[in-house]
């Protein structure tokens, strides 16, 4: 029996100790507010590679939007449309840009480019695209 109540007092201390041991004594307890540092330092890093997701998203529609633009220039300048009007459906289509077109052989091409803004840099596209002259 005295050996239970030995052990008893033994478990007892122990636990008492621990209770009252001081808070940065306790495991885990110097890692408090890591989780915040750890926020505040990936929440930057989160934030660019979204801004270049969207810029990339912004800057790829900019070219689908350039390519049928020039396809629709060179179709009009086949057609014997004005120079003119094929520069302002490019313009139309997306602002700021400018067109060139040039003859080769049978087919009028014209090339079309930009230069949109991602994240703060501009990136230069460029589309091209021929029709076959005197066509519908």
């Amino acid at each position: 029996m005295m050996r239970r109540g030995a052990d008893a007092r033994c478990r007892r201390g122990a636990l008492a100790s621990r209770r009252h041991r001081h808070p940065a004594a306790q495991p885990g307890a110097g890692e408090r507010g890591s989780v915040t540092a750890e926020l505040a330092l990936a929440l930057p890093a989160v934030a660019v590679v979204v801004s270049l997701g969207v810029g990339a998203l912004f800057a790829a529609s900019t070219h689908v939007r350039l390519q049928d633009s020039a396809a629709d220039a060179a179709r009009l300048l086949a057609r014997g449309e004005p120079d003119g009007r094929a520069v302002a459906v490019v313009t139309q289509a997306v602002p700021g840009a400018q067109a060139s077109s040039a003859r080769r052989g049978d087919l009028v091409c014209v090339t079309a480019s930009a230069r949109p803004q991602v994240a703060g840099v501009g990136v230069a596209l460029q589309a091209t695209s021929c029709a076959l002259a005197g066509g519908l």
